[in-house]
């Protein structure tokens, strides 16, 4: 065992405890930052196979890829949430924790009796983060969503292609995963608060509006121009160069945001009288110009090798990067020397690599992160620690198919 994993530091949210109620990728991916920052969490799962990413190939030994990939660090309690029994057991599990997460349609809470107002009756202190496409209100409420839906409504999935080209969805499911952004920063704005009020929230994400926030400066130029920002491929609307370059074996991103940057560009490439060119003297010129700039520039690029020009825009400080498919970009150095990329040790597949918190903290260490659960792997030491049950009860509640 390394020394990482006897560090008894589990982070700075030890001693908060999550109940986990969400499935798929928008809801586990903001339990998972909690899990990652310390906190206890348990996923409540449902029989006949638990969360549905669990059924999503492909599969090693019959743990799928996709369920690994968002439930490192947690433990699975499983509790058939349609008998009345499993319903009392989730909001006695409720009353001894501190946050709870659920990414259901709206509603669907409230009608098996988990909803807020039941659940903070029981446990003012509660933290209640209920995450859904579109939020507790508004006309699209009670729609479904996926995160290519959430990126077309958007208006991310305009912006991303090729110039003239058709949009094209995003390759991250950027549309799920801006719930386990969003999530967590209001569940821990929520745990500070309650260090004063001594009361817990009602916290409503809704994953469109995360992706509208998303749009940063590119909302703002719609804002300024009147005209919708159009896909620019590899490129910048307002900056030049930046994007991809042709290189002799491949191609090279080079990223230029200020006039000092494209001094470095023309001096690496020992072009300076690119220097002394009024068309390219400020980064609006080099806009208006940008297809003189990146024709120059690609004259040059495409007589040296992608190492070659790493090696001499790494010596000019030119910002830049190969581009890297994701085996190479889980192998680079770079990764590699930030222990991004761990081992851990599964209850079904032995010793597996799993991506590693991406947060860490000075003078301290965590331990490598707990494997993701097998189904219902901590059923029985959940209630037998966190509610004292013993195993006679816990044998009848697995007798009535209350738990599994």
């Amino acid at each position: 065992m390394s020394p990482q994993q006897t560090q008894a530091w589990a982070g700075p949210l030890q001693g908060i405890r999550v109940l986990d109620f969400t499935r798929v990728l928008a809801g586990p991916s903001a339990a998972l930052a909690l899990a990652d920052l310390g906190a206890e969490v348990i996923k409540v799962e449902p029989p006949d196979g638990g969360d549905e990413t669990r059924s999503f190939p492909p599969f090693r030994e019959g743990e799928s890829h996709y369920f690994l990939s968002v439930n490192r660090g947690k433990k699975s309690i499983v509790i058939d949430l349609k008998t009345a029994a499993g319903i009392a057991l989730a909001r006695e599990l409720a009353t001894h924790c501190d946050v709870l997460i659920e990414n259901y349609r709206p509603g669907v809470m409230a009608r098996l009796g988990l909803g807020h107002e039941t659940l903070a009756a029981l446990n003012p202190r509660l933290i209640y983060c209920s995450i859904s496409g579109f939020g507790q209100t508004g006309p699209l409420r009670d729609q479904p969503s996926f995160d290519i839906v959430l990126q077309a409504l958007s208006g991310a999935l305009s912006v991303n292609g090729e110039a003239g080209g058709a949009p094209t969805k995003l390759g991250i499911p950027l549309g799920d995963l801006v719930g386990g952004i969003n999530g967590p920063i209001a569940i821990l704005a929520a745990l500070h608060e309650r260090h004063a009020t001594g009361r817990g929230r009602l916290i409503d994400i809704s994953l469109l509006d995360g992706m509208i926030g998303m749009l940063g400066y590119l909302a703002q130029l719609a804002f300024f121009t009147g005209q919708d920002p159009q896909p620019r491929g590899c490129e910048h609307p307002n900056l030049v160069p930046y994007g991809r370059f042709p290189a002799r074996d491949g191609a090279i991103i080079i990223a230029c945001l200020t006039n000092g940057f494209w001094k470095r560009v023309c001096e690496a490439l020992d072009r300076p009288e690119w220097l002394r060119d009024e068309r390219f003297a400020s980064i609006a010129q080099r806009r208006d110009h940008r297809e003189q700039v990146n024709a120059l520039i690609g004259a040059c690029t495409r007589e040296r090798t992608v190492a070659q020009l790493c090696e001499l825009f790494t010596r000019f400080e030119v910002p830049h990067a190969p581009i890297l498919g994701v085996q190479a970009a889980l192998a680079q150095p770079q990764v590699r020397s930030r222990e991004m990329v761990v081992q851990t040790q599964h209850a079904a597949l032995g010793s597996i690599p799993v991506i590693n918190r991406p947060i860490r903290f000075s003078g301290a260490s965590q331990p490598i992160p707990a494997a993701p659960p097998v189904l219902g792997e901590h059923t029985d030491s959940v209630l037998r620690e966190l509610l004292g049950y013993d195993a006679q009860r816990i044998a009848q509640l697995r007798r009535d198919k209350t738990v599994a």
